[in-house]
């Protein structure tokens, strides 16, 4: 029984990843850098943008699922914010997706889904 959803992209639930690394950057302008006198100046434009890297044990159901929703340029996504424990909204695009085959089953196989969900 899954207690913590990490992550729901349009609205399907997914299961609990192998892993999930949550990574939140700044985006800095380009007149940002380092100053004549030598400190360093950032000019940032946003700040806390979201980037997720997860792997998935899947089976074929959730793979075809998976690869649909990679092929959408622009997803909802309600992600687990680490800082605060709660689930955050926002836009992500899918980035990096690679399928591997794990175990050949009866049931077509087990599969690892993996990849970055990167925020707008």
């Amino acid at each position: 029984m899954k207690h913590q959803s990490y992550l729901i992209i349009e609205g399907i639930d997914l299961p609990l990843p192998n892993s999930y690394d949550l990574e939140f950057r700044d985006i800095e302008a380009d007149t940002g850098g380092e100053t004549e006198a030598g400190t360093i100046q950032r000019d940032i434009v946003r700040s806390k943008v979201a980037s997720i890297s997860v792997v998935f044990s899947c089976s074929p159901k959730l793979v075809k699922t998976l690869s649909k929703l990679s092929n959408k340029s622009n997803l909802t996504v309600k992600f687990l914010d680490t800082e605060t424990l709660e689930l955050k909204e926002t836009q992500m695009y899918i980035d990096k997706f690679q399928v591997k085959l794990i175990k050949d089953t009866s049931y077509k196989g087990l599969w690892e889904v993996s990849f970055n969900l990167e925020e707008y």
